[in-house]
């Protein structure tokens, strides 16, 4: 985990968040002592209906039919 100053951190936001998007955990310090930590966001975070999901390509079947049973398997 890497640690920068507030000071730092106030000049170097925009990259140091792009950081912690990568992947990377960031502790930001005051006068030494650490005042936050800034983690990666997991997929959890992300709503369901911005999560990617499989592509609908039925064939012969009706959408409204097909929607209603992914939804289903979905709950379970």
């Amino acid at each position: 985990m890497r640690a920068v100053s507030f000071t730092e951190f106030r000049k170097n936001a925009s990259t140091i968040l792009n950081d912690v998007e990568r992947g990377d955990s960031v502790e930001i310090l005051r006068h030494g002592r650490v005042i936050a930590r800034l983690i990666p966001a997991t997929d959890e975070a992300i709503p369901s209906w911005k999560r990617p999901r499989e592509i609908l390509a039925v064939k012969g079947v009706f959408l409204s039919r097909t929607i209603i049973a992914e939804r289903r398997r979905v709950r379970t």
